[in-house]
């Protein structure tokens, strides 16, 4: 009998860390071929210059121009875009069944907004936290409620 794969995606942000396990007590295997990192920077990074000024609407003066968008929102909304479309590719190679996403909370969101009808089917379990940096050997803790590691 073949075993059923599951895959474990840890993210934040930025940054994204994936797993697999093959059932139970068989532990988590990292993949690192799949990993994926984007700089961590701040709004006042991404916009450097400083912003361009307009005339008021009301009375008389100039003031400076807001971006419509957050910079650093609109680059975790692209790594989770980016994510979510690996996640596609990978469902569609057959190189998991199942997926548990364990993400910060606002990083979670981002990627389900993305998620395709078939990988969210797949989608068994998803956890509200930022594990990223939780070292290997303590993750099994953390997933004991959604997976027999």
């Amino acid at each position: 009998m073949k075993p059923v794969i599951t895959w474990i995606v840890l993210a934040d942000g930025n940054n994204a860390r994936f797993f697999l396990n093959e059932g139970p007590g068989k532990g988590l295997k990292p993949l690192p071929e799949l990993d994926r990192s984007t700089d961590t920077l701040k709004a006042g990074d991404i916009m450097a210059d400083r912003p361009g000024r307009s005339f008021s609407p009301s009375g008389q003066g100039r003031s400076a121009m807001e971006p419509p968008t957050d910079p650093v929102e609109k680059i975790e909304a692209d790594f989770a875009r980016d994510l979510a479309d690996l996640l596609s590719e990978k469902i569609y190679a057959k190189a998991y069944q199942r997926l548990i996403i364990v993400a910060a909370p606002n990083s979670l969101g981002n990627i389900r907004k993305h998620l395709s009808a078939q990988v969210g089917e797949a989608v068994i379990a998803e956890l509200p936290k930022n594990l990223i940096n939780t070292p290997t050997n303590d993750l099994p803790d953390h997933l004991q409620s959604v997976l027999a590691v």
